[in-house]
Formats: structure tokens, sequence, C-alpha cells
């Protein structure tokens, strides 16, 4: 099957560009004969498992037993009993990819279930695709996902001496294409405002920063960082983060 699988990824037809012509458009507008590549959203466990993999925390460990990755306090075990409780793995397990996690039929793994995944009471043959508002608050906001940004803000911090510098390093990781001044130039301002904020808010700078990553590395500024933080939570929100193209 993974033999099968990598020769269709691998083929050129599936490799194509999603963008289109206004000619091909009139002779084929199904894309029945696959002139142009298919454009579609990740699947949900991709979705987070690439926003781990650009932060530099997934984990490449095989094998084994489910893990339980951080997921929001859902306030369950008060309704139905501490069986519901769910302790977020430690050391790598919280970073191990999709198909390990936990997954229980009458409580499922919410931000997966945001993005369409299944909830295997049955059989499902083709996932349906929705865009729904929740799927942004999921990326923007849930833990897993913050997590991702503080790890990606720290690398790009140590990846240049300079902010436009930094900024191509995160659009490059996480969009693996040339990287137009424009696009640096609007993350630049986001910068600007964001460690203007920060700055005068200390303690809001400090949760940003580091929760649920854990202490900054001695001589990062935790408004510099938090900035840095909400710069990378960005660019792992953008659309073509997010779709295949």
């Amino acid at each position: 099957m993974k033999q099968l699988l990598r020769t269709l990824l691998m083929s050129a037809t599936y490799r194509q560009s999603s963008k289109f012509s206004s000619d091909a458009i009139q002779l084929e507008p199904d894309n029945r004969l696959f002139s142009r590549g298919p454009r579609f959203r990740l699947p949900a466990e991709t979705i987070r498992d690439q926003a781990l993999a650009v932060g530099g925390l997934l984990s490449p460990k095989m094998h084994g037993p489910p893990v339980k990755p951080p997921q929001p306090s859902l306030g369950l075990s008060a309704a139905f009993g501490s069986s519901t409780d769910w302790a977020t793995s430690a050391g790598d397990d919280r970073y191990r990819r999709g198909i390990y996690t936990t997954w229980r039929r009458s409580n499922p793994y919410p931000s997966m279930s945001a993005f369409d995944a299944p909830n295997r009471e049955v059989c499902t043959l083709r996932r349906v695709r929705t865009n729904t508002p929740l799927q942004a608050l999921v990326t923007l906001n849930d833990p897993v996902y913050i997590e991702a940004a503080q790890s990606l803000g720290r690398k790009m911090f140590q990846a240049a001496d300079s902010n436009a510098g930094r900024i191509e390093y995160g659009l490059k990781a996480a969009l693996c294409r040339p990287i137009q001044p424009d696009e640096i130039e609007v993350l630049q301002k986001l910068y600007d405002k964001a460690w203007a904020i920060f700055k005068s808010q200390p303690e809001a700078a400090i949760k940003m920063a580091t929760e649920p990553l854990g202490t900054l590395p001695e001589g990062m500024d935790a408004a510099e960082m938090a900035a840095w933080t909400a710069v990378a939570n960005s660019i792992l929100n953008l659309d073509e983060f997010l779709m295949r193209r």
C-alpha cells in the first residue's frame, strides 16, 4: 500500500499545479482527464502533523500504543465522570503523528473533528470536506497550534540576524517556495504591531511566548518572542499552508 501511494504521489499527474488557464477550463471544466492538479484542504491529521513538523516538534517515533496530545479542557468530567479526563502524554509522545492519537467514538479528538475526521462509528469511504469558522479558531487558538507557533517563532528568531531574514525563513519553511518582498513587508508590520502590544503587557507576553512550550532559552526577550509567535501563528494559518495546490 505504501509503495502504491508513493507511486501516485510522485507521479507527474499528481504533482501538477492546480493553476489553470481560461482555455483549459473551457475544454475540461471538471478536470476528468487531469489536465491540472487537484486543489483541496489537507486531511485533519495531516494539518496537525504539518504544523508540528514546521515547528520542529513532530516526533518520528513509530508503532506502539495510542497517545494523548494536548487538547482544550472541555469540562466533560463533571457531566460524564473522571473516565473522560484527558491526561496529556509526556515527552515526545505529545508530538506523535495524528494517526497515533487516542480516539473515543463518544469523545473524539476535537481539533480533528473540526477538520472533518470521521467519528469511526461507521465505515467512511470518503471524507466530506467542509469550511467553517470553527476551523480557523482551532488553528489560531488550539494549544497544539500555539505550541507549534511558539517553536517556529523561536526557530525564526535564531535563523537570521534581521527581521526580514527571520520572516523569510519562516515562510520558506512553511510554504517551500521563494518568498516575495511584499509578503515579508506585511508580516513585518504584523511583528511591529504585536511587539508594541506585548511590550506594554509583560504578563501577556510571557504567557504567549511560553505556554505551553516552556521557558524561553537564555537571551530571548518575552515581548519579542511573543511577537514572533504571533507572526508564526499567522504563517501556520495561511490558506496556502492548509491547502494542497
